[in-house]
């Protein structure tokens, strides 16, 4: 008699193997999760490049172009800047600011902080500890 339980021991005992496939895992998630950080914010790193040629580009068709005409052809270069800018520029930034939002509670909550552990979310609520303490 040895003082305790083959069957309680069992648990805790884990073979070198298991922990080297264990560990081989943990290491995979990590590097996909690192590549997968990365690509989001090349993804970011790619939409503020798209914007910033597009706004010389823009810039140079409409604006440069008609300067050197009339003054009407400049208004008129100045009147198709300004809605192009508006218009797909602006479209532009609305989508970045909405991708890096995305990303961030997608990507950084979610591989963080969330775990689907099967316990139901329940929020703060002054309300309810004001009836719980009441009652």
């Amino acid at each position: 008699e040895n003082g305790h339980d083959e069957d309680d021991h069992e648990d805790d005992d884990h073979g070198f193997g298991e922990i080297v496939i264990h560990q081989a895992i943990e290491t995979i998630e990590f590097v996909l999760g690192m590549v997968s950080n990365t690509a989001s914010y090349l993804r970011l790193w790619a939409l503020s490049l798209a914007h910033s040629e597009l706004a010389t580009v823009f810039w140079e068709k409409a604006m440069l172009s008609t300067l050197n005409m009339n003054w009407f052809a400049a208004f008129f270069g100045f009147g198709i800047f300004a809605g192009v800018t508006f218009g797909v520029l602006l479209m532009m930034d609305v989508l970045e600011c909405f991708l890096h939002a995305l990303r961030l509670h997608w990507v950084e909550f979610q591989n963080k902080f969330f775990a689907a552990d099967g316990v139901r979310f329940s929020p703060y609520s002054f309300k309810q500890v004001i009836k719980d303490t009441s009652a």
